[in-house]
């Protein structure tokens, strides 16, 4: 396909999500699915401006003067790195390409920097009612953080120490460009896409099927190793999922640690049983939403809850996510993270830890919690994070932010701090 044709894909794609209120991947799928003739670049190609055209909507429209899709992708194109006349040219006299925008439209879009949109909601691409929440989130750099969520996103994996070096690895995706992540010590790093290019299927590769290395952000890695977890411990991974902190638990323990495994929903559990098996996890015991955990009531040196969230650290992999997010979609949430560490709490010892962790950004889903918590748990006190950090990565910067709660301090990693998803860290512990 020429590039006239991939706009118009793209913006076929565009429509069809606005029109259905449908995410993103589903609307890839079936385009695909009734395009047989497009080759698997072309997909690629199409997948990218798409995407492109999520995360950076709002600064596309204010820069080209117009919000309607034609002339975000045409954005997108020109945002990418191609000149305006290049562009024209490559789609003159294209059947399929839509409509190219004015020449005054293309010269303004290049003209103007997103530092130069006034309006700063749009200069950060996000929803209007998200702005205030962030500048309270993330300080007076928030339109710069913002829009950091807004860039292709780097292909992390965690080399599982079960049963690889991390050397070892690193020769196995050597073809891929591959580097070492500058903060976890576990991570393994493909840089992002550039231009029409995709990310390298390394789940087809033999160190990913035979359980070398998992598909995990580094800052999820990180989250897991603050938690500080250690060989002989009793462990509760109480928001399981699909395993990837459990995974990361028992490779850090060596396999010497208890570590059990429960999450309420069956679905989000049902992969853990084949991670586990390929990453030969052997230490794991995993609990199904209606299994008694009463008997680890107060038993547990540590408790992970890495709470269901808004997903407001990941936009940069799942930008649709943020046109979709609501006011009302966030208090829910709120409210479940309340629940779900009331409920964790107990599992605990006197002396134990519980790590709360979200893939959020916003304040509400972080530290305001932690002061729920605290103010409704008064035998708990959060730990100081800047102090574990510097433990437990000595040779890495301070690369995140960090918000006093009592004498204790939470830590939120960010794409512009740590080039990481977005997650936030607290480690509280039960004194009584």
């Amino acid at each position: 396909m020429r590039l006239g044709g991939r706009i118009a894909a793209a913006v076929e794609i565009l429509d069809d999500m606005s029109a259905r209120r449908r995410p993103v991947a589903d609307a890839l799928k079936d385009w695909g699915l009734s395009h047989r003739f497009a080759g698997s670049g072309d997909r690629s190609a199409i997948g990218n401006l798409v995407y492109d055209v999520l995360r950076r909507r709002r600064s596309l429209a204010a820069r080209m003067g117009d919000d309607a899709f034609a002339s975000l992708v045409y954005g997108a194109v020109l945002d990418a790195g191609m000149a305006p006349d290049a562009m024209r040219a490559a789609v003159e006299g294209d059947r399929f390409a839509p409509p190219v925008p004015a020449d005054e439209q293309l010269i303004a879009f290049t003209r103007m920097a997103p530092s130069g949109i006034e309006d700063r909601a749009a200069a950060a691409d996000v929803p209007d009612w998200l702005a205030e929440r962030l500048a309270a989130s993330l300080g007076e750099d928030w339109v710069t953080e913002a829009r950091a969520l807004s860039d292709r996103p780097p292909l992390d994996m965690r080399v599982n120490l079960l049963k690889a070096t991390r050397e070892e690895v690193l020769a196995e995706l050597a073809p891929f460009a591959a580097g070492e992540t500058p903060l976890s010590p576990w991570g393994l790093r493909i840089p992002p896409i550039v231009g029409d290019g995709r990310h390298p299927n390394v789940q087809v590769e033999r160190g990913f099927q035979t359980g070398l290395f998992e598909i995990q952000d580094e800052g999820s890695q990180i989250a897991a190793l603050l938690s500080g977890a250690k060989a002989g411990e009793r462990i509760l991974d109480y928001c399981a999922g699909a395993g990837g902190k459990t995974l990361a638990l028992a490779a850090v323990t060596g396999n010497e640690a208890e570590i059990h495994a429960f999450d309420a929903d069956r679905q989000r559990l049902a992969p853990i049983w084949d991670r586990l098996a390929r990453a030969g996890a052997a230490s794991v015991t995993v609990h199904a939403p209606r299994d008694d955990l009463s008997p680890l009531e107060g038993s547990m040196d540590l408790v992970l809850v890495d709470a269901p969230c808004t997903g407001a650290g990941t936009w940069r992999r799942r930008p649709d996510a943020k046109w979709r997010l609501s006011e009302a979609q966030l208090a829910k949430r709120t409210a479940e993270q309340d629940k779900v560490l009331a409920a964790a709490a107990p599992f605990a010892r006197v002396g134990g830890r519980l790590a709360y962790v979200t893939c959020s950004v916003l304040r509400e889903e972080n530290a305001a919690r932690v002061e729920a918590f605290l103010a409704a748990q008064p035998g708990w006190r959060l730990t100081d994070g800047e102090a574990i950090w510097r433990e437990a990565l000595p040779q890495a910067p301070a690369a995140y932010h960090t918000e006093r709660i009592g004498e204790g301090a939470a830590l939120t990693l960010t794409p512009a701090r740590s080039n990481t998803d977005g997650f936030f860290f607290a480690l509280l512990e039960r004194v009584s």
